[in-house]
């Protein structure tokens, strides 16, 4: 865990869709598209949302949506090229942002040279240990080849290939030494944990300060760290039981999941979410719109590092489609800069910048830990405990009307769905409170 990383809070980007970009690659000699520039007015804006980290989505050359790598060492000139990259490194670090990007390591797309090589030369390519080649197999190469989760257009790594493990570590290493602060790894559950261990081992001597989260869905969590050696992995299984617990109105699943999120930060500060770009927005996931409020005081108060996705802030729908292009709807364009955003997303993004406020406030929530309360199907409260002796109360009620909780103890509310000010343990109808206790 480096010094930094427990007091980020991020804004999460995809770029390709973020601005505008061109959904296949450029023909070889078309001029570069020097879109990242257009980023400048969004980091201010990110700002003053109150995150202090840019997490980018993939920006290297490639066939498609930017998860089809054809070079890692190469900036897509849909979006610019290594200056635009070194201004906005400067940009951000001018204004205090950190700066991660997204390394798609295990596999890469049909056009990612090595592989065009093993298309050229078959059994003879000094490529083909690069990859998990079946000669015998069948298909439109005459071979067969391992390919990510039945895509056929995603060409899967050996990872126990030297080769590989060398063009992984200098991949990291090369954009660590241009400044990126960390990196997203795309598809860690996919990878051999030793492969992982080994190329940010060699990434962390270089780079001690960097940090490193892998996309983890399922599986016992702490095992990419302590085997893997990365600093912290998603955590899907909080995601899901956020939406899930209030859609569902059934508190109890959240109050579980509180006690492994519990034991998981015994281990590391886990990278929290109630979005990204692979999954549906939150504002169209819960039915009851009235309950966004809920998800987002859950996700800025309990232990972990907290990331935004862009325009969730602002209240964008968007349905994730199990087919191909699936993913357009929450990978939208936004506009040039924050004018052009429609006035009934700003209500949304004032209440991120007040519970964000908060967190900044209250920095050792990061590594804090929770308790139940109280707990029914529609209302749920619970305690966040920090080290030093801290805490603070949150409750949430689902309910169609008010409720009080069975609390004791004078308590200052320090924000709350009606902006109340006043002490008490009674919530309204569909509506939270983040409350400190005063004894």
């Amino acid at each position: 865990m480096t010094d930094w990383s427990d007091r980020a809070i991020w804004w999460q980007v995809y770029p390709f869709g973020f601005l505008a970009a061109e959904p296949t690659a450029l023909p070889a000699d078309s001029a570069v598209h020097h879109r990242l520039r257009s980023l400048e007015p969004w980091l201010d804006y990110l700002i003053e949302l109150g995150c202090n980290g840019l997490a980018l989505n993939p920006i290297f050359s490639s066939e498609t949506h930017g998860y089809d790598v054809i070079d890692h060492f190469r900036i897509d000139p849909r979006l610019g090229d290594d200056g635009d990259i070194d201004w906005l490194v400067d940009a951000c670090h001018t204004r205090g942002i950190r700066m991660l990007f997204d390394g798609v390591f295990n596999h890469v797309g049909r056009s990612f040279p090595a592989f065009r090589d093993v298309l050229a030369h078959r059994e003879k390519s000094a490529y083909a240990p690069w990859f998990h080649i079946d000669w015998k197999g069948e298909g439109p190469d005459s071979f067969g080849y391992r390919c990510f989760e039945g895509h056929d257009a995603l060409v899967v790594l050996n990872h126990e290939c030297p080769e590989v493990v060398d063009y992984v570590a200098n991949a990291m290493g090369h954009w660590l030494d241009r400044g990126i602060d960390g990196w997203r790894l795309d598809a860690a559950y996919a990878v051999p944990l030793d492969f992982w261990g080994t190329v940010v081992s060699r990434a962390k001597q270089a780079h001690p300060a960097a940090w490193f989260v892998g996309e983890v869905i399922h599986g016992d969590y702490p095992d990419w760290v302590q085997e893997g050696h990365l600093d912290s992995v998603t955590q899907y299984e909080l995601w899901k039981s956020i939406w899930s617990s209030l859609g569902d109105l059934n508190f109890h699943e959240l109050a579980w999941n509180f006690k492994r999120h519990n034991t998981f930060c015994e281990d590391f500060t886990p990278l929290t979410f109630v979005g990204n770009h692979d999954v549906t927005r939150i504002a169209s996931r819960l039915d009851d719109v009235r309950l966004l409020g809920h998800a987002l005081a859950v996700l800025f108060t309990v232990p972990g590092i907290p990331s935004v996705y862009y325009g969730d802030e602002q209240a964008f729908r968007g349905v994730k489609r199990e087919r191909e292009g699936g993913d357009e709807d929450v990978r939208p364009a936004f506009p040039d800069g924050p004018d052009g955003l429609d006035p009934g997303g700003w209500p949304t993004y004032r209440l991120h910048q007040g519970l964000i406020g908060l967190r900044r406030r209250l920095p050792w929530l990061a590594t804090a830990r929770t308790e139940a309360l109280e707990v029914t199907n529609k209302q749920f409260a619970y305690g966040v405990l920090g080290s030093g002796g801290e805490r603070i109360q949150v409750l949430l009620n689902v309910a169609d009307a008010e409720y009080r909780f069975e609390l004791h103890g004078a308590a200052e509310v320090l924000v709350a769905s009606d902006g109340s000010s006043g002490p008490g343990h009674s919530v309204g109808p569909h509506g939270w409170a983040i409350l400190q206790p005063s004894d």
